[in-house]
C-alpha cells in the first residue's frame, strides 16, 4: 500500500511542478518589450564602449548632471547604475 501512495505523491510532484513552470513560462512569454534607450553609438559616448560598466558610470555624471547640456528628465530613475538599464551596443565587424 506505501508503493501507492508513493506513486501518487510523485504524480502529484511532477504536476505540480508542470503547473509551476508552464505558469512561469507563460508571465515571462508576456512580459512587456524592452524599451530601455540604448547607450547612443557617437562620439560622445565612443570611449566608453570599451570600458568596464561601473567603469564607465564614473562619468555618466559629468554630461548627465545637475545643470548640464544633456540633463536628465524629472522622471528619470536613480542615476547611480545608468548601464544596468542603458545597454552598450558592441558595434558589429564589417564582413571581409
Amino acid at each position: 500500500m506505501t508503493e501507492k501512495k508513493s506513486t501518487k505523491k510523485i504524480i502529484a510532484y511532477n504536476i505540480l511542478f508542470v503547473v509551476i513552470t508552464g505558469s512561469l513560462f507563460l508571465f515571462l512569454w508576456n512580459a512587456p518589450p524592452e524599451t530601455t534607450a540604448f547607450l547612443p553609438l557617437d562620439e560622445n559616448h565612443e570611449r566608453f564602449m570599451p570600458m568596464g560598466k561601473k567603469e564607465a558610470e564614473k562619468f555618466c555624471n559629468d554630461c548627465h548632471g545637475d545643470g548640464e547640456d544633456a540633463e536628465l528628465s524629472a522622471d528619470h530613475p536613480d542615476k547611480y547604475r545608468c548601464l544596468f538599464c542603458h545597454k552598450r551596443v558592441v558595434p558589429e565587424k564589417p564582413e571581409e
